[in-house]
């Protein structure tokens, strides 16, 4: 019973992490009008979080295995939660997007405590595999059920109240915490190493910051400046982990084959994910017009489907191979996001989120089940690396999908646009604004080009997503199940 207690305990985390990645998409708009935030303001307000805790997480993976996972946890629900306030009552783009990055650095604490600390209550394999699926089950209901109480949240309060809930939660976590969860520190971890960390931070933001201004007037000079900076920082970064005796990240652990086909697999499910669920959620609010509640229980089944997936996971592969499920899941996956060319410009919602809960549904498999194969890849002392491994791979797919997915979008947007005002070739938001001050029937016209263009964005990324299941199911037909690897 306190096993359990604790595993309900565990799970809190995840969804503080999903209701703030969720939430927020509907609190744009808002946020926008309120701040006078600018397109790239509002894309780094969503986006530097995610990066920033893709940067970090390798680093809190070590260090909690390094000074115990259980004070790690909490220490970083307190950050958390103090960094929400500030997010909460940031009064300029400028300062959210501060608040934002802390936000991220704190985050980055919480997924590979929660990881190691059920691998550490959960010894025996099949209890530990369940579990993981309980976990990413609770973090995907969160995710679809986290962006309601946001709408309900933004119907009463101002956009700073979906940051303000996280509080509670992050309390709880510390307070039932004490009595709960048991403290473990890896007895082998290494020493946190400062330069890799940043050399990591240096590999990501310049070279997804480059990805986001090629479909915008930055210029070939800066982004090319900035891809090579990018590059160059991850060509040292790889260096330093071959030569360091306590490296980040174990680059041994690529030469398993699971290994790679599964980060690979969270990297490419993750930008799929995110990309085309930004992209579906500013089309029910900007195109069709629904409020940012509407718009939340229309996004829904897509955590739903992935909830489901992942809790019918442990049923499933007790029938068939783990590799066969994930591999079966990814196809069903790549199936949903070509259904997003089905969306039409007008009355399009179930179309819409219909392709959304089919890609979700095929990802459970690999979201239950891969995580247990980096997991037993590694010995029992590093496994918070092991688990921030994964996150990494999660997160990271995330971050970039919004920018991967929403610049090839915007790209389609801009070209179906030409001859429009500037002001309308940005965003549709944009074209909205500047249809105000035009008469009605060249109003009507203008609204219609800018929603057919924005249309046609969902269709090349959901094609554009099925490609890259359709590979990823490809690459999972080489999994097996790893054999965990003796200390180091």
């Amino acid at each position: 019973m306190r096993t359990r207690a604790a595993l309900a305990l565990l799970v809190l985390p995840a969804l503080l992490i999903a209701l703030d990645m969720n939430v927020l998409f509907l609190a744009l708009p808002e946020i926008g009008r309120d701040l006078h935030a600018s397109a790239v303001q509002q894309l780094w307000i969503t986006d530097v979080y995610a990066f920033l805790l893709a940067g970090f997480v390798l680093t809190m993976g070590t260090l909690g295995d390094r000074i115990g996972r259980r004070r790690l946890l909490f220490l970083g629900c307190a950050a958390f939660a103090a960094t929400s306030v500030l997010a909460a009552y940031a009064p300029t783009p400028e300062l959210l997007i501060a608040a934002r990055a802390l936000m991220g650095v704190a985050g980055a604490t919480l997924m590979p405590s929660t990881l190691a600390l059920i691998t550490t209550l959960f010894p025996d394999e099949r209890r530990r595999g369940t579990a993981l699926a309980v976990w990413a089950t609770c973090q995907f209901a969160g995710a679809a059920l986290g962006p309601v109480a946001g709408g309900l949240l933004l119907a009463h309060f101002w956009w700073g109240s979906v940051f303000l809930a996280a509080v509670p939660m992050a309390a709880l976590v510390i307070v039932a915490g004490r009595r709960l969860l048991p403290e473990v520190a890896g007895s082998e971890a290494g020493r946190p190493d400062l330069r890799s960390v940043a050399l990591s931070l240096a590999t990501v933001l310049p070279v997804v910051w480059a990805i986001k201004a090629l479909t915008s007037d930055a210029g070939a000079v800066p982004v090319t400046v900035a891809l090579g900076v990018g590059l160059g920082a991850g060509v040292a970064l790889v260096r330093r982990q071959l030569r360091s005796a306590h490296p980040l990240f174990d680059l041994a652990l690529f030469r398993l084959v699971p290994v790679r086909v599964v980060l690979g697999a969270l990297v490419g499910a993750g930008i799929v994910m995110a990309g085309t669920g930004m992209l579906v959620t500013q089309y029910l609010q900007t195109v069709l017009g629904y409020s940012p509640f509407a718009a939340a229980l229309w996004f829904v089944p897509m955590g739903l489907g992935v909830a489901a997936g992942t809790l019918l996971t442990p049923a499933l592969v007790r029938r068939v191979d783990p590799a066969a499920a994930i591999t079966g899941g990814l196809v069903l996956a790549a199936a949903g996001a070509a259904l997003l060319v089905l969306v039409p410009a007008e009355d399009g919602a179930a179309v819409a989120v219909g392709a959304l809960a089919v890609l979700a549904l095929g990802t459970g498999p690999l979201f239950a089940r891969g995580v247990g194969y980096l997991m037993a890849a590694v010995p029992a002392a590093r496994a918070g690396a092991a688990a921030a491994l994964s996150e990494t791979g999660n997160h990271l797919g995330g971050a970039l999908g919004p920018a991967l997915l929403g610049s090839l979008a915007a790209g389609v947007y801009r070209a179906g646009t030409t001859g429009l005002p500037d002001a309308a070739r940005d965003t549709v938001t944009g074209a909205a604004a500047v249809a105000l001050g035009v008469p009605g029937e060249q109003a009507a016209a203008l609204l219609h080009t800018a929603h057919t263009a924005s249309v046609a964005g969902i269709h090349v990324a959901g094609l554009a997503g099925a490609v890259v299941f359709a590979a990823l199911a490809a690459a999972s037909r080489r999994i097996s199940a790893p054999r965990r690897s003796s200390p180091r």
